[in-house]
């Protein structure tokens, strides 16, 4: 008795999800995506209409006969997602409507991840006062979607590496807290999931995502999916031993990508030039604290900056290699350089392309496209969105 009604929200869901992602579409659009008949997507439509959930939008586009009526998500709804994206050192948070429109500036707080139990009840307490500071209550949220590093377990809401749960379900300890679902993926993955939704890799099949910020994140989609490997942990990008020194990196080994070209190394290096005698633009600018030292050296070397461009150029060069790695192996349609520091694609794009050229095979490296992130700082936020959009049933 009950298989009827589950099978109906599942395509109540997807059709709230076609919307999300693609916008605007008429009836014999959805039919075709979801694979079910004319009469049963009206039917559903007409439902989600009545929940106040869809609209009509506009008359689609004429093909000769009578134009057919559009539908998309209410952005009036009452319904809203937060999303969170937290890294080493720095957590934002905002919160959307169905349009992805944010109904209310993004905060952001210093958060140092390295104090597991102190890192989770400042994380909690932050959700918690920016969702108290909104003109709406805990029913009109669909979930808390958060965006992390370290090693996630997506499906059991674990997080190996950081907060301190062990095995405990992270995303199950933040719900109870905060009275409200919760929705927890990797950084780099969520980066990838608003790259194929939103960004330049909308479209594609088969894309690597490259993020650029305190460590070098990658998110993997294949066949249009975001692929997670056997374990859940595909695509530690950063641990590729690629770099010229022999420097320790936090994962135990030595000679990793990472430790030549993170951002936050990166940063180190430009202190130290500095102290040395380099004459830089960045002199005196650094506070010491790491979030805001990292704006520093990318806003200095889009300023042109010699110390700053020439760190993230080197920085770019390893990570092109990086990425002729991944063509060889993936074959992939296209890789997107994205994250924090796709703000300095414009110095990051060259050495990496001039990288990959070096170290691919023609045949290989002329089938993929290198691309810029359109979204850059904001991708994660939106990935974050996009957990609690892919998962969660509550319409």
């Amino acid at each position: 008795m009950e298989e009827k009604p589950k099978k109906q929200n599942a395509l109540k869901l997807d059709i709230v999800r076609y919307l999300y992602y693609r916008g605007p579409m008429a009836i014999n659009e959805l039919s075709k995506l979801a694979g079910k008949s004319l009469p049963l997507i009206t039917s559903n439509v007409n439902l989600l209409k009545e929940q106040g959930l869809i609209i009509n939008s506009q008359y689609a586009q004429s093909t000769g006969g009578r134009r057919a009526h559009e539908y998309q998500l209410n952005r009036d709804s009452g319904k809203y997602i937060i999303a969170v994206s937290v890294d080493q050192l720095i957590t934002k948070i905002a919160v959307f409507n169905l349009h992805n429109e944010k109904i209310k500036e993004p905060d952001e707080r210093v958060i140092n991840l390295e104090n597991a139990s102190e890192s989770l009840n400042d994380l909690i307490n932050f959700i918690k006062e920016y969702i108290e500071g909104l003109p709406l209550s805990l029913v009109d949220i669909l979930g808390i979607g958060i965006a992390m590093p370290g090693f996630v377990n997506a499906e059991r809401g674990i997080n190996n590496t950081h907060f301190g749960l062990d095995d405990k379900s992270l995303a199950d300890y933040i719900a109870r807290r905060i009275g409200c679902e919760v929705f927890i993926d990797n950084d780099s993955s969520a980066i990838a999931l608003a790259e194929l939704n939103f960004g330049v890799a909308r479209g594609m099949q088969d894309v690597m995502v490259v993020n650029v910020g305190w460590g070098i994140g990658l998110g993997m989609i294949v066949n249009g999916k975001l692929f997670r490997g056997h374990s859940g942990f595909a695509g530690e990008f950063s641990h590729i031993p690629l770099a010229d020194s022999n420097n320790l990196c936090v994962c135990g080994k030595r000679g990793c990508l990472e430790v030549d070209a993170s951002l936050l190394v990166l940063t180190g290096k430009a202190r130290k030039e500095i102290q040395n005698g380099y004459a830089s633009k960045m002199e005196g600018m650094f506070s010491g604290d790491g979030a805001s030292d990292v704006d520093v050296i990318l806003n200095a070397a889009n300023a042109g900056d010699q110390l700053a461009v020439n760190l993230l150029s080197k920085a770019g060069f390893l990570i092109g290699k990086g990425i002729a790695t991944l063509i060889h192996i993936m074959n992939p349609q296209g890789v997107v350089v994205s994250g924090r520091g796709a703000v300095a694609s414009r110095i990051l794009m060259a050495p990496i392309q001039q990288a990959v050229n070096e170290f691919s095979i023609p045949m290989l490296a002329e089938q993929c496209t290198i691309l810029s992130s359109s979204l850059n700082k904001e991708a994660e936020l939106l990935g974050a969105a996009t957990l609690v959009m892919e998962r969660t049933d509550r319409f």
